[in-house]
C-alpha cells in the first residue's frame, strides 16, 4: 500500500467552462507535491463520461484556452464507494485501477462546482476540497447567493431574476426602468464569464438574453456599478483567513473571458491593489462575512466593487476558483507567502480537516 495520500484529481466536466478545468489542472498537477500525494487523474469527458489517465497530464494546444485538451490514453471507469477502499473501476472488465483517498475536484461551472460532484464525495465519505454541497450549490447559483447576502446585510448590484418560459419576455423597456439602461446579462450558474454580456440598447439587449438563456434556464440582470473591481482570496473552515486584496484593471469596458484567459495583456492584475488601510480592511472582512453566510469551507474566491463612496458591495463568489497561471486566487496567497505547491497542500489538509470534523459528529 502507498504511504502517500492518493488524490483523486477530476477535472474536464460537462460545463461550458471544461476548458479552463483542463488549463487548471494542468497547473495544479504540475505544482502538487509528488513526494507527500500520489496523483489519480480522473478525467471527464464533455458527455460526463469518467475516464482513468494513466499517463499523466498529456495536452494538445494546452497553452490556448479555447482549443486546449486532453489526448492521452483514456480508460473509461466508475467510481465505487461501496467498500472499505474507494477506488475506480474498469468499466470493460472491473479490475480495480486506482484507490483513493481524497477528491480534489478542479472543475468549474455546472456539474462539478455546483454540489454534485461534492454529493458523490459525501456519500462515499471521502474528504473533497473545496466547499461542502450547500456553499457550492449557493455560491454556483448567483441568485440564491445574492438573496442570502442580502438577508445577510451585505451589499449587492441591484438584479432582478429572470427565468425560461415565465419571465424571459421581459422587455429592455421594462428592466431598464428598475436597473437602469447600462446593465449586465448573466447566466445564473455559470463562470468565467460565460455568456455574459454588457448592453445599453434594446438589440443587444435581446440579444444577450438568448445568448444567457442557451447556457442556464435562469439569467440575472444587474446594473452597472460604478467602482474598481476588487477580489480576496479566502480559506479555512471554522477558522477563516483572508488574503490581501487584488484588482482587476481590464483593458476593454469589463473583464471579459478573453481577458481572464486569452490574451496575457487583456488585464492587469494589481496585487495588492492600491487603497488606503480602511478600504482593504473593510474589503477583507466584506469577504470573510460573505464566506460565512454562504456556508464556504476549504476556499473561495470573493470579487467585490469599491464604489466611490467606499462603500464594499458583493459581485459575485468562485468556490472553485481558476488556477491558471494569470488566476487571481493563487496570486493572492503568493503575494502573502504562500507558494503554490504549500497552498495546495493547505487545501488539501483543509479537505481532511473539514472530514474528520463532520465524520466525527453523533449520527441518528
Amino acid at each position: 500500500m502507498s504511504a502517500k495520500t492518493r488524490v483523486a484529481m477530476v477535472f474536464g466536466g460537462k460545463s461550458p467552462e471544461h476548458n479552463i478545468s483542463i488549463l487548471s489542472c494542468k497547473n495544479v498537477f504540475n505544482a502538487i507535491d509528488k513526494a507527500k500525494y500520489e496523483v489519480v487523474l480522473v478525467y471527464i469527458d464533455r458527455g460526463g463520461r469518467w475516464h482513468y489517465c494513466p499517463e499523466g497530464m498529456v495536452l494538445t494546444d494546452e497553452e490556448n484556452p479555447k482549443t486546449i485538451s486532453y489526448s492521452g490514453k483514456l480508460i473509461p471507469v466508475y467510481f465505487s464507494q461501496n467498500t472499505d477502499d474507494k477506488c475506480l473501476v474498469d468499466v470493460n472488465d472491473a479490475s480495480k485501477l486506482a484507490s483513493i483517498d481524497v477528491f480534489y475536484p478542479v472543475l468549474h461551472g455546472n456539474f462539478g462546482e455546483d454540489g454534485s460532484v461534492q454529493g458523490l464525495a459525501k456519500l462515499a465519505n471521502l474528504p473533497c476540497v473545496g466547499c461542502g454541497i450547500l456553499g457550492s450549490a449557493v455560491g454556483m447559483d448567483k441568485d440564491i447567493a445574492k438573496r442570502v447576502l442580502r438577508d445577510g446585510g451585505i451589499g449587492i448590484a441591484p438584479f432582478i431574476t429572470l427565468r425560461k418560459g415565465h419571465s424571459d419576455k421581459t422587455t429592455f423597456e421594462e428592466v431598464s426602468k428598475i436597473l437602469g439602461s447600462e446593465l449586465f446579462i448573466k447566466p445564473a450558474t455559470l463562470g468565467s464569464s460565460v455568456g455574459v454580456s454588457f448592453v445599453d440598447n434594446k438589440a443587444a439587449y435581446d440579444e444577450a438574453l438568448a445568448t444567457a438563456f442557451s447556457y442556464d434556464t435562469k439569467v440575472l440582470v444587474e446594473s452597472k456599478m460604478k467602482g474598481r473591481e476588487i477580489e480576496c482570496a479566502v480559506m479555512g473552515n471554522e477558522h477563516i483567513e483572508a488574503s490581501g486584496i487584488g484588482e482587476v484593471l481590464p483593458k476593454t469596458s469589463w473583464y471579459t473571458f478573453e481577458n481572464k484567459y486569452v490574451d496575457d495583456d487583456g488585464a492587469k492584475i494589481a496585487i495588492p491593489a492600491d487603497l488606503t488601510d480602511a478600504q482593504r480592511e473593510k474589503a477583507r472582512e466584506v469577504a470573510i462575512e460573505t464566506y460565512r453566510l454562504l456556508e464556504c469551507r476549504g476556499l473561495t474566491r470573493v470579487d467585490m466593487f469599491l464604489l466611490e463612496d467606499d462603500e464594499v458591495i458583493i459581485n459575485e463568489i468562485n468556490t472553485l476558483p481558476g488556477f491558471t497561471k494569470i488566476s487571481m486566487y493563487p496570486k493572492l496567497w503568493g503575494a502573502a507567502g504562500l507558494a503554490y505547491t504549500d497552498l495546495i497542500t493547505k487545501l488539501i489538509t483543509l479537505a481532511e480537516e473539514e472530514h474528520a470534523r463532520i465524520d466525527g459528529l453523533l449520527s441518528i
